[in-house]
């Protein structure tokens, strides 16, 4: 698959060397997922031709290729591989909370939307290599624009250009979304959701987020959470008066954040283990990712985690 792409906010020449090396390192991984999947859980969906062998005593006479024969005159027997491709369908959350990046003018870092972004056209590109369909949507609270899954050569320029739509100004609604979704998307495939999982508290808050997921489960498409989150959010570490200002609602709190510290991580972990427990209930594989890490070797951890479920 060529790399000679259009754009160089999500994977600039740099981006796609070290995503090539992704797939070398982790061959296996990749291969056993993004190719390996291939091999249809849903009887009877398409036979692909294998190859053919030289004809044995007990061989079923239907599977001779007569073609074959009246050239060569001997008998061979074609085989067949059931297969059917992947379809990955990427949602990729664009609502305001994911415009937060830890990074200073002095160290710029990724917001949590641009790492968003950029996992999600290194998969595509991972699954458009491998022949597989690609869908991808942004959303926050409803689905603001898609691209239905396609294999086709321009679809990687297709998702990206999509990405490269500034995130809103708007909170999140994940119900109503992943009900849309579960609504519209056409065929069972791999759905990976890719969000801070932050939104207004007053839609329902986590079980809101495993409702909608459980409705793209029902359907039988196979789910898998990418939990974005900036090590601010993760790790807390404001020191001295500070002024924190809601993304999601036009709220703030001046505070002293090490009376706050103790709190604060203790929800977080709250939250973050609900979620663990919901998707873990529902067979959805759920991985968080922290914006501090590189790109690839969150990818190599999420790949590898669906290995080894997978096995």
């Amino acid at each position: 698959m060529s790399t000679t792409l259009g754009s160089k906010r999500f994977l600039p020449p740099e981006a796609i060397a070290r995503i090539a090396r992704l797939e070398l390192r982790a061959r296996v991984v990749v291969e056993g997922v993004l190719s390996g999947l291939h091999k249809s859980p849903y009887k009877g969906q398409s036979v692909e031709f294998l190859q053919h062998r030289e004809y044995t005593k007990g061989d079923d006479l239907r599977r001779v290729d007569w073609k074959v024969w009246a050239r060569q005159d001997r008998y061979y027997v074609k085989e067949f591989e059931e297969e059917t491709n992947l379809r990955l369908f990427l949602v990729v959350d664009s609502s305001k909370s994911m415009t937060y990046s830890h990074g200073t003018a002095a160290k710029p870092a990724l917001s949590k939307y641009d790492y968003a972004a950029t996992m999600a056209a290194s998969l595509a590109w991972l699954a458009l290599s491998h022949s597989d369909a690609v869908g991808c949507a942004t959303f926050d609270n409803a689905v603001r624009a898609s691209l239905p899954p396609r294999t086709r050569k321009t679809q990687l320029q297709g998702v990206i250009e999509l990405l490269e739509a500034k995130p809103s100004e708007n909170p999140t609604a994940f119900l109503p979304v992943f009900r849309q979704l579960a609504e519209t998307l056409p065929k069972r495939g791999l759905v990976v959701v890719i969000s801070d999982l932050l939104g207004d508290s007053s839609a329902g808050g986590p079980e809101s987020i495993l409702k909608g997921l459980s409705m793209l489960r029902r359907r039988g498409h196979d789910v898998a959470v990418l939990h974005v989150m900036d090590s601010d959010e993760l790790d807390f570490p404001f020191d001295g008066p500070t002024r924190f200002e809601g993304l999601e609602l036009p709220q703030h709190i001046a505070c002293n954040p090490r009376a706050l510290r103790e709190g604060y991580l203790q929800a977080v972990e709250e939250f973050l283990s609900s979620l663990r427990r919901g998707c873990a209930g529902m067979r959805c594989d759920y991985s968080l990712v922290r914006t501090d890490q590189p790109v690839d070797a969150s990818l190599i951890r999420f790949l590898s985690q669906r290995t080894s479920m997978a096995v």
